[in-house]
C-alpha cells in the first residue's frame, strides 16, 4: 500500500521555491526561443504552455511554464505548486486579474481565467491526473484544495 506523502517542511519550501523559479525562467526562455519544440513537453509527455499573468501589486507581466489539458476551446491547468501548503503567486495574480495570455507552441492567445467550480473540478481532475499522475500525490500532500483553472478565449 502506498504511503501518503508528508507535507513539505518550511526548509524544503524555502529551498524549492527559488529552484522552481529558476527552472521556470530557463524553461520559458527555451520554450519561447524554439516555439515550444523544446520545453513543450514534461515527464511522461504532459504538454506545457506558457501562461502570462499581470502582477497584482506590481502590474508587471510574469510568464511561467505550466502543464495543461485541452478541453474544447478552453485550456485547463492546475495551481499545485508541487503540493505546497500555499497557492502559487501566479494563481493569486490570476485571481486578482483574470485577463491572461497563453502560448501553446508558437500560438499566443488572450484568455480569461477562472477557478473551476467543485463540480467542474470533479470532472476535470481525473483527466488532469491521467496526463500527470503526480497531481494525485500533490493533493494528498497538502490540506489546501488545489485549484483547477479554466482559461477561455476572450
Amino acid at each position: 500500500m502506498a504511503k501518503t506523502p508528508r507535507p513539505f517542511t518550511k526548509t524544503e519550501v524555502a529551498i524549492a521555491t527559488p529552484l522552481l523559479k529558476l527552472m521556470s525562467r530557463a524553461n520559458t526562455w527555451v520554450y519561447r526561443a524554439t516555439g515550444g519544440r523544446v520545453g513543450g513537453k514534461f515527464r511522461g509527455g504532459a504538454p506545457v504552455m506558457l501562461l502570462t499573468v499581470v502582477g497584482r501589486k506590481t502590474g508587471q507581466r510574469h510568464t511561467l511554464p505550466l502543464l495543461y489539458l485541452r478541453d474544447g476551446a478552453q485550456v485547463v491547468t492546475v495551481a499545485s505548486k508541487g503540493g505546497m501548503d500555499h497557492h502559487p503567486l501566479w494563481y493569486r495574480n490570476l485571481v486578482a486579474n483574470p485577463q491572461v495570455e497563453v502560448q501553446i507552441g508558437k500560438a499566443v492567445e488572450p484568455m480569461q481565467a477562472r477557478t473551476a467550480s467543485p463540480e467542474e473540478k470533479a470532472v476535470l481532475w481525473p483527466r488532469l491526473v491521467a496526463i500527470y499522475p503526480d497531481y494525485a500525490g500533490y493533493q494528498l500532500r497538502t490540506k489546501r484544495d488545489i485549484p483547477v483553472v479554466i482559461l477561455a478565449p476572450r
